[in-house]
């Protein structure tokens, strides 16, 4: 497969403003970057909502419209909604915002799992807002919910009632039996979009022996009937993309995922790490592919069928 798809997580729930001055928080800045990022050759943007005061991860639908609206008429760049949200939130406060937007693909979390943030407390002692170390340190003792009964909610109310497709995220290779699961239920239909995400702690390292496995397992269980795409998250990044353009599969990057673009030096914007993911899959021989190539490749129901 020559045609690639990238796809930039463009905030995300993980990071912290403090972490970086960086991390678009505000309706301009995430509208920005992602425009921007489209530009450099994202075909998807996959997205989570901030207050803009805070910075702190979102749930509520004005947050969510507050940036939509300028996004599609910025760029004509698939987006793609969180339905995973942030750990601290129930599964009715995440869906609120792809309920009311109606995008056309979301993301979905195969499972259940301990979802670890607090290595990345390090040595900081000042934080912007008060929120921030207490979101950190208490994911000691976090468990993200996504049961059967919330991944077939999942399933139905954003895809057989709103008609979106979804970028599978499975964290480890039991996530892929999961997806079988409900494959066989009749509950997924093709093409299937697995993200392979790698280097959650709570999760599958971010290794190539760790990767080798899950495309050889989800070869096993999907055959020829699905398409991959890998994010490290963390220093891993870019070395994983190589790795995965290399295998013939699509990849993700943005500041969700990394917040830097080498050792010790923040990426300045998430523009700045899908420019250098460019350019590691055309070195592969990889074409990367437009939206309107990955809306072909995904069977989209088109930037017209949403409600932003």
């Amino acid at each position: 497969m020559s045609k690639i798809i990238i796809t930039c997580a463009v905030t995300g729930s993980i990071h912290t403003p403090s972490m970086s001055p960086h991390l678009p928080v505000t309706p301009e800045q995430i509208a920005g970057q992602s425009i921007a990022a489209a530009k450099a050759g994202a075909a998807i943007l996959h997205l989570h909502a901030r207050n803009p005061l805070t910075g702190r991860p979102s749930a509520a639908v004005a947050d969510y419209m507050a940036f939509l609206p300028a996004i599609h008429a910025g760029t004509d760049a698939i987006v793609n909604l969180t339905t995973g949200g942030s750990a601290v939130m129930t599964l009715e406060d995440r869906l609120a915002g792809p309920l009311a937007a109606c995008p056309e693909m979301c993301s979905l979390n195969m499972g259940t799992m301990n979802f670890a943030l607090y290595p990345m407390l390090g040595k900081r002692t000042e934080w912007l807002h008060d929120w921030e170390e207490p979101f950190l340190r208490n994911s000691e003792d976090l468990v993200f919910k996504n049961t059967p009964r919330d991944i077939a909610g999942v399933l139905r109310h954003m895809g057989r009632e709103r008609g979106a497709r979804f970028e599978f995220e499975c964290y480890d290779v039991s996530h892929l039996y999961m997806l079988k699961h409900f494959v066989d239920r009749g509950l997924v239909d093709g093409p299937i979009f697995i993200q392979f995400v790698m280097g959650v702690l709570g999760g599958i390292a971010a290794e190539p022996e760790h990767l080798e496995h899950l495309k050889q397992t989800a070869d096993k269980l999907f055959g020829d009937g699905y398409m991959f795409s890998v994010l490290a998250a963390g220093r891993q990044q870019m070395a994983m993309a190589r790795l995965a353009a290399s295998m013939g599969g699509h990849v993700r990057v943005g500041l969700e995922d990394n917040l830097y673009i080498a050792r010790g030096q923040l990426a300045k914007s998430n523009a700045e790490q899908v420019e250098m993911v460019h350019g590691i899959v055309e070195e592969l021989g990889r074409v990367v592919a437009t939206p309107d190539e990955a809306r072909k490749m995904l069977s989209l129901k088109g930037r017209d069928a949403v409600a932003f």
